[in-house]
């Protein structure tokens, strides 16, 4: 009889600073698929699910299909959102109600950085129930982001962690590739893996995980690469942590999933890893600007566009994705042709839809949810284009996903030539072109881009841009740590206090 195999997903990235809860309304509006219909939503997708559905077709399983759910980050998940999707995971690890039981194995798609009102821990507390389930033997591995703040408590329950190694992260689907392959050869009795997680005295670490450039994070994935290769070692991830995140584990980790007697192989990958992190944890390879520079490069002009990026009000980190103060020093330096992806304001969104393409409207753009982080900018905007929202991707990351921005129009300030801003009712980060093909913006003919992204807009960006400048615009995701408050953060810790 064929495997019957679980096949799940369960992301949010949580900034435990947002003053914006997660609800389950925010995972209905974005992503949120149940049972047989993931398969039409995901198939031939270069994401997680896509990696997971073509790898139950290699191996001969009987897909057992739980739910897909994801949504942009924000603040910590409400008690609903976390226990509707936790419970629809678990009915699926019971047998779905099929009549035939509990399931021979578990793929996950996780993000590794979830908080929920009642869990600072969600996903360990989800791989725990979801391993009280399915018993001690059953094979159970996850797929995490390579911004994950992983746990013991994940490690405990999962026989292995697969980690992103790539930022932008375009190897979703290898990566569940590669958990899939474990799982099959758990299930042929070819292997019996479990899972060992080392967490230094950092917050942050190996510079963010950006694998664009030469730097630390290259290297370390060079040495885990190795590790692999040696015998009883399974799987080597380096989580590189999230920093917006008040809970005791946030920060870089290594996860090995090992055969057993390797127990001691495993930590010492573990720690040789840990060590070069710790010894290159000065290492930085990018510098935002201020605005003042911004302006004056957009000034310059070019044959391909200036693609600025606002990785501070970055929503793919729970930024707000309406900081305005870069747009406003763009219109008021008279900077023309430039397009902006994209200011979250459902409010104007309205106002435009009422009044129509062609319209000329007066509009209080952005701002609206920090006024401390700038107020909204204060405008004539004509309305250029008007649509639903939704699109697929291009790629390269999550090539041929389906997104939905929300009922979306763009609005032109500063008159003919001027800005053309795509003006969403969802946040969203800019990570592909179609945010501005779909709304009928070229942005190869644009002088600048200013993209709402930290890194992951460099995949489909950076290979049309005359230069990328990152620019600390004000906003949430600030890279200085010290802005923030921690209560609950492990302590001592680096950068935050002086560590041996």
């Amino acid at each position: 009889m064929p495997s019957r195999v679980l096949i799940a997903q369960f992301m949010h990235e949580t900034n435990t600073f947002s003053k914006l809860p997660t609800t389950l309304e925010d995972y209905r509006r974005q992503r949120l698929v149940e049972g047989a219909a993931i398969v039409p939503n995901f198939s031939g997708t270069r994401n997680e699910l896509g990696g997971f559905i073509d790898a139950a077709k290699t191996h001969g399983w009987e897909p057992v299909w739980g739910v897909a759910a994801n949504t942009i980050p924000s603040g910590p998940l409400t008690r609903e959102a976390w226990e509707h999707i936790r419970d629809r995971i678990l009915d699926a690890a019971r047998g779905g109600g099929d009549g035939k039981g509990k399931v021979d194995a578990v793929c996950l798609s996780l993000h590794g950085a979830m908080v929920s009102e009642t869990e600072d821990d969600a996903e360990g507390a989800l791989l725990e129930a979801v391993r009280g389930v399915v018993g001690p033997d059953v094979p159970v591995v996850a797929t995490l982001d390579l911004h994950a703040n992983a746990t013991a408590r994940m490690a405990r329950h999962a026989n292995a962690l697969v980690s992103y190694r790539t930022y932008p992260h375009v190897d979703g689907y290898e990566r569940a590739q590669q958990a899939a392959q474990l799982v099959e050869d758990a299930l042929q009795g070819r292997k019996s893996p479990r899972c060992l997680l080392v967490q230094p005295a950092m917050l942050k670490g190996a510079d963010h995980g950006r694998t664009t450039q030469p730097g630390i994070m290259r290297d370390l994935l060079a040495r885990a690469e190795a590790f692999e290769k040696q015998p009883g070692l399974n799987v080597v991830s380096i989580q590189v942590g999230f920093t917006w995140s008040d809970i005791q584990w946030a920060g870089p980790s290594i996860a090995v999933s090992h055969e057993p007697g390797a127990e001691a192989a495993a930590t010492q990958a573990a720690a040789a890893l840990i060590a070069e992190m710790w010894a290159r944890r000065t290492e930085f390879s990018s510098s935002y600007r201020s605005i003042d520079e911004a302006v004056t490069a957009a000034r310059r002009g070019g044959d391909r566009p200036l693609v600025l990026a606002e990785g501070t009000d970055n929503p793919g980190g729970g930024g707000y994705n309406d900081a305005p103060n870069l747009l406003r020093a763009l219109l008021e330096a008279g900077i023309p042709n430039v397009a902006v992806g994209t200011i979250y304001d459902p409010g104007t969104v309205r106002q435009a839809l009422k009044a129509g393409v062609g319209a000329r409207i007066e509009v209080a753009l952005g701002g609206h949810t920090d006024p401390s982080l700038g107020a909204p900018v204060q405008a004539t905007a004509e309305v250029m284009h008007l649509s639903d929202g939704n699109f697929r991707n291009d790629g390269p990351m999550n090539a041929g996903v389906q997104v939905a921005l929300g009922p979306t129009a763009v609005l032109r300030l500063g008159g003919a030539g001027g800005i053309d801003v795509v003006t969403t009712s969802i946040r969203m980060h800019t990570i592909d072109l179609q945010v501005f093909l779909s709304q009928g913006i070229d942005p190869l003919r644009k002088n600048v881009l200013v993209v709402k992204s930290s890194q992951h807009f460099r995949a489909a960006f950076e290979p049309i841009a005359r230069q990328v400048m990152l620019v600390d615009a004000g906003g949430l995701c600030s890279t200085d740590a010290s802005r923030f408050t921690y209560r609950k953060l492990r302590r001592p810790i680096w950068p935050l206090d002086p560590v041996a």
